[in-house]
């Protein structure tokens, strides 16, 4: 098998453009409807426990995140949250998968300058439809030679995506800002991780860094993504 750099993977959600702050702001803007309903300091923890409960169902995206408020709303008021509430949960929804796509800095010609190099494959989780519309609002999805837009993130994924689009997962590299999703099962999977921390980030998707592990690195903006790899490349 081939160990020279020849494919790169890049997550899409807060690696390549905003994604995180909306949700954010829909649960403060959640908390604020039932202020007046319930006690509004367990509200996190209650809904991000169902949240969790129901990625096993729903998966991830916005629509899973919307019928998670819903169900929160209902469980901690017993079943009395006003219908005027629930439909204010539905239309923050709706704002959050109509919202115009916000791409990072550096995003666009870190993409180019690798383009003409590498094979680039976008590899990114969420609801299918609103995954769509991202890569096409952002205007980057001409950039790759492929798309996987998966249900969840781990070593079998990056082994069938780096083997179906490049030379295997020797050959290739992922670059995303979540440690559990993006980086630690790529390096299970025997690719490069590459960790570009965002400010913001889901506590689903907290881990610890890999110490002592040989193919990662950590970069603090995509801007440092290209020198890295010339560095890589010539060692």
């Amino acid at each position: 098998m081939p160990s020279r750099l020849t494919t790169i993977g890049f997550d899409a959600d807060d690696t390549l453009w905003q994604n995180e702050q909306f949700y954010q702001m829909t649960q403060a803007r959640f908390l604020e409807m039932l202020k007046e309903h319930t006690d509004g300091g367990e509200l996190p923890d209650r809904l991000l426990a169902v949240m969790m409960r129901n990625i096993k169902t729903y998966g991830f995206g916005i629509k899973s995140f919307t019928l998670s408020m819903v169900e929160t709303a209902i469980e901690v008021t017993d079943g009395r949250a006003p219908a005027s509430v629930i439909a204010e949960i539905l239309a923050a929804g709706r704002e959050m998968a109509a919202h115009p796509v916000d791409v990072l800095p550096h995003a666009r010609e870190t993409l180019e300058a690798l383009a003409g190099k590498y094979r680039l494959v976008l590899i990114t989780k969420g609801d299918l439809f609103d995954q769509e519309r991202k890569i096409a609002e952002s205007g980057l999805g001409e950039l790759f030679q492929a798309i996987e837009i998966v249900s969840d993130k781990n070593r079998a994924t990056y082994e069938r995506a780096f083997s179906r689009h490049g030379d295997g997962p020797a050959s290739s590299m992922m670059i995303g800002n979540s440690l559990k999703s993006d980086v630690l099962p790529a390096l299970a999977a025997g690719s490069w991780g590459v960790y570009v921390p965002h400010d913001l980030t889901w506590a689903y998707e907290h881990a610890e860094a890999p110490a002592g592990e040989a193919r990662f690195r950590e970069v603090p903006d995509l801007a440092k993504i290209v020198p890295l790899i010339d560095e890589i490349e010539g060692s």
